[in-house]
């Protein structure tokens, strides 16, 4: 238990989060043990667990992806009364997808999407949504069972030693012109930005530690330049706008599709891409965001 909490503080302290706030709730040490990962403990009373496919080396446009860019896997939990909901993301690689699905149906997950979110990647990666509701520890140890068809690495990450280096990116410039607060994330400068709504799955709010923000990452590629991916969270009126505007700004759309299933209000997810001169694409991103009824700062 005392290397578990250990964990937890050195996760909370990337995300910004008191050790007090990560230890507050011991019930998910079981969750962690039966991933072989531990996670960190999120508002909401969410339990998430990243889990980057750092054993990857995926390429798109000449740009080499980091795992914090497009490649994290996530599971997100949530109690609810004695059970638990779970849902997130995996990246797999195509000859994974089977194996993991089998086994998620197997242990009672239901899957929930499956698709790319990027174009022209080598070696290309699928997208695999998934939705539990249970146990928390069976559900981990179903989820563990699937990952283990994977190579998705589970053991935690080595400590950081010295600090990284700063980001070669304007990060003041580009937090003024999305309008929003970005954080540093192993290379790469994220951003999370909620809808105005309350979204709804099986009678539980999904927070946007559970999936439900919408996701903008940059990663500096030199000379004040940045790749982008990420998703928009659109409902069905702005899917359209959203698109329009984000090619007008020379963003490339690369997905469109749903991640969950029974969601209210039903949820659109936009995926898109582009490298380009950081500045401007924030401007284009900003100006694609004033189509979307976000929450009020």
């Amino acid at each position: 238990m005392k290397r578990f909490n250990l964990i937890l503080a050195s996760i909370g302290f990337a995300l910004g989060l008191s050790t007090a706030a990560l230890a507050a709730d011991d019930d998910w040490a079981p969750v962690a043990q039966a991933l072989g990962r531990s996670g960190a403990q999120l508002p909401g009373g969410i339990y998430r667990v990243g889990l980057g496919r750092s054993d990857l080396k995926v390429t798109l446009d000449g740009v080499e992806i980091r795992p914090t860019l497009a490649l994290g896997s996530y599971l997100a939990f949530q109690k609810m009364g004695s059970e638990a909901m779970v849902m997130g993301d995996l990246v797999l690689l195509h000859e994974e997808v089977n194996p993991v699905m089998k086994k998620l149906v197997e242990g009672g997950i239901e899957i929930t999407a499956l698709h790319n979110h990027l174009l022209r990647s080598s070696p290309a990666t699928m997208y695999m949504h998934f939705y539990g509701r249970g146990d928390p520890v069976k559900l981990a140890a179903a989820l563990r069972a699937g990952l283990a068809e994977s190579k998705t690495p589970l053991a935690a990450p080595a400590p950081a030693g010295s600090p990284p280096p700063p980001l070669d990116l304007d990060t003041a410039a580009i937090d003024q012109a999305l309008g929003a607060k970005g954080s540093v994330n192993s290379g790469v400068y994220a951003f999370n930005i909620p809808r105005a709504e309350t979204i709804m799955e099986d009678g539980m709010a999904i927070p946007i530690g559970m999936g439900s923000g919408i996701v903008i990452n940059f990663q500096p590629t030199g000379g004040g330049r940045a790749a982008i991916t990420g998703d928009f969270v659109l409902v069905a009126a702005e899917v359209n706008p959203v698109l329009k505007t984000l090619r007008d700004g020379g963003i490339e759309v690369t997905a469109l599709h749903s991640h969950m299933l029974t969601e209210q209000p039903r949820l659109f997810f936009m995926h898109f891409w582009a490298n380009d001169d950081a500045g401007k694409l924030a401007r284009s991103l900003k100006a694609a965001l004033g189509k979307v009824k976000l929450a009020k700062s």
